[in-house]
């Protein structure tokens, strides 16, 4: 691994192989909405790699995790995912992160069950990057796009528990970490926002091993609908921590 984590600062491309999974090469599924895949305006911070942290590419080989690392539309830039590779990179420098992102911008949490085409992409992709590492988590952030009808907000509870069982069933770890997110505090456009925030804050009393966290103090990009790219960084962070806490052993939780 660290020959290839050498080969990839200086621009190679590391395919996936059938080699044992590595213990220390730890994965993260990245799925949800365009708020997951990130639309923060680009830095040269964002563009600079790190020995330890990947991302799975569109072809599915193994590249620098510089931002963009989703490429579900052109507009694609900075998201919260690159940062949180970086905060568990830097905790322990003994491992590397395997960023693995599968979220599209607009869709709906229907989309992302069980049979759908963006659950079984994604399902597909984990499997592929599970040949070379193993899976510790996953990164959630949608909503938006359910918000906008009642019938729809009021089934997203429902739908996300059952996303999360049948995600922890398919990779076959049935303790699997997810970690959700508050929409942005600035969103309005979606009528039922607050039953959608209500569905992903009380996450953790419904399906155990899952944390939700705020998105407090975060702005946006100027449409009202993305975070900027700060607000990003920082949701990174905090996702990073939250995750870090449910992996916690219990006595250190």
């Amino acid at each position: 691994m660290r020959l290839l984590a050498l080969l990839f600062c200086f621009g190679w491309a590391w395919p996936l192989c059938a080699a044992a999974p590595d213990p220390a090469f730890h994965l993260y599924l990245l799925i949800g909405q365009s708020n997951m895949a990130g639309r923060g305006k680009l830095e040269d911070q964002d563009k600079q790699p790190h020995a330890q942290v990947f991302t799975l590419t569109k072809e599915n080989t193994w590249a620098p995790a510089v931002d963009p690392i989703h490429f579900d539309k052109p507009i694609a830039g900075v998201g919260l995912g690159r940062t949180f590779g970086l905060e568990m990179a830097k905790a322990d420098g003994k491992i590397r992160i395997g960023l693995i992102p599968c979220a599209v911008g607009g869709t709906p949490i229907s989309r992302w069950q069980k049979g759908a085409d963006l659950y079984e992409a994604a399902l597909k992709r984990a499997r592929a990057a599970m040949k070379e590492g193993v899976i510790k988590g996953v990164l959630w952030h949608q909503g938006e796009n359910d918000s906008g009808k009642p019938e729809t907000a009021q089934a997203y509870a429902k739908n996300l528990d059952a996303m999360i069982a049948t995600l922890r069933k398919d990779l076959d770890a049935p303790a699997l970490p997810v970690v959700v997110g508050q929409l942005g505090e600035f969103y309005r456009e979606g009528a039922n926002v607050t039953t959608v925030n209500e569905a992903l804050q009380t996450l953790p009393k419904r399906v155990s091993h899952t944390a939700f966290i705020p998105s407090n103090g975060l702005g946006h990009k100027g449409d009202k609908v993305h975070f900027d790219a700060p607000a990003y960084r920082e949701f990174g962070r905090r996702y990073f921590e939250a995750m870090r806490k449910l992996q916690a052993p219990p006595e250190k939780k």
